[in-house]
């Protein structure tokens, strides 16, 4: 018995995935660097936010409450970043495998990255373009302007091109996980293709003759 088994060769990997795979991963190491640099800055922002909240004469309970809030902000922005790029990695190097279920994730996670990233960059603009006007307290204006001024303008400019990178990068990866040369590359293969044994039928045995019987003279003895 025989058991053979043929081996296909390894499909080769499109530049399209490889790509993809690429800007996720840089996309995932990219918003860790991001909210590092957002919670080593947030303390400056919080002191130069109480410094110029104590001429308003606004009470310590109201500029508490803003300052936790910029804490908050950045504190929970840097546990999405990881979130996401831990996602980001993961996803990546499924699709460099060739993992179909990684593409479909993927298009998902994207879309829900572009939109976060519209969202972003809109809070980006409205914060370097409007000032405040929540209340018709001119106190409680005065207080949530000072936390926007205590932001440093590279904040600003740094999320800004963080937003926007974010959202075109989603788009591009989805785009690329889309393009036909891509598809092959997530079809399900076998990786070994198995022959059924091959038996070789025994050959035919011709049983032995019988033993040839012959007339003698011969008695037993004692016999007369």
């Amino acid at each position: 018995m025989t058991d053979v088994s043929i081996t296909e060769p390894a499909r080769p990997r499109p530049a399209t995935v490889t790509a993809a795979a690429a800007i996720m991963i840089f996309m995932g190491v990219a918003g860790l660097v991001n909210a590092v640099v957002g919670l080593a800055a947030v303390g400056g922002v919080v002191d130069r936010f109480r410094s110029a909240a104590e001429a308003t004469g606004a009470s310590q309970s109201d500029i508490d409450g803003l300052a936790d809030v910029a804490w908050g902000t950045v504190i929970a922005g840097g546990v999405l970043s990881v979130i996401f790029a831990v996602l980001l990695i993961a996803l990546g190097v499924g699709n460099l495998q060739g993992r179909n279920g990684a593409r479909i994730a993927t298009w998902i996670v994207s879309g829900l990255g572009l939109l976060c990233g519209c969202c972003g960059l809109l809070a980006v603009v409205s914060q370097s373009a409007l000032t405040w006007n929540v209340s018709t307290n001119n106190q409680t204006e005065d207080l949530t302007q000072a936390l926007t001024d205590a932001y440093p303008d590279w904040w600003i400019a740094l999320n800004g091109v963080v937003s926007a990178g974010q959202a075109l990068g989603y788009l591009v990866v989805a785009l690329l996980l889309a393009l036909p040369a891509s598809h092959p590359y997530f079809r399900r293969e076998a990786s070994a293709v198995p022959v059924p044994p091959v038996t070789t039928p025994p050959f035919p045995t011709i049983p032995p003759p019988p033993p040839e019987v012959r007339n003698s003279d011969w008695q037993p003895p004692g016999r007369p």
